[in-house]
């Protein structure tokens, strides 16, 4: 075997790796932080109580808290079922920016100095792979046909 038929080999099996590896990659990691914050045990609780005090009041944390991990148990789940891809990316994006957020609206959180993320920042920061990797899937939908 060459080097160009193992590379063609390769490529071809990553290309159909990809969809079902990125769709099982974003179910666990969305339904597992979410399980996380269902039984209270997501380590992100004190990044989001302090956003929820800074944005809509800490009356509000226990009932947001909790309709956030069941969104995320949502996703998850959604990322498996194809013919729903143009219902979970929305649901991502909005996710996204939410879970986001501290970046701005809590700095003190997110940032040890300009362009130095603590590790809550870190964590935010890597959700621009979570997005690629939507982008990705969304990439790979095929798109709506009309009728005649």
């Amino acid at each position: 075997m060459n080097v160009r038929t193992v590379d063609r080999t390769v490529i071809d099996l990553f290309r159909r790796m990809f969809l079902p590896f990125a769709r099982i990659a974003l179910f666990v990691v969305f339904f597992w932080f979410g399980i996380l914050k269902v039984f209270d045990l997501s380590p992100a609780s004190p990044l989001a109580e302090a956003l929820t005090a800074q944005t809509v009041g800490l009356q509000y944390f226990d009932i947001l808290f909790k309709g956030l991990s069941l969104i995320e148990c949502l996703i998850g789940i959604l990322f498996l079922v194809p013919k729903a891809t143009r219902i979970v990316i929305p649901l991502l994006l909005i996710h996204m920016a939410v879970v986001s957020a501290p970046l701005v609206l809590v700095p003190s959180h997110v940032w040890t100095g300009f362009l130095v993320p603590t590790l809550e920042g870190q964590y935010i920061i890597k959700n621009l792979v979570i997005v690629a990797v939507a982008i990705g899937i969304a990439a790979q939908t095929k798109p709506l046909t009309t009728k005649k």
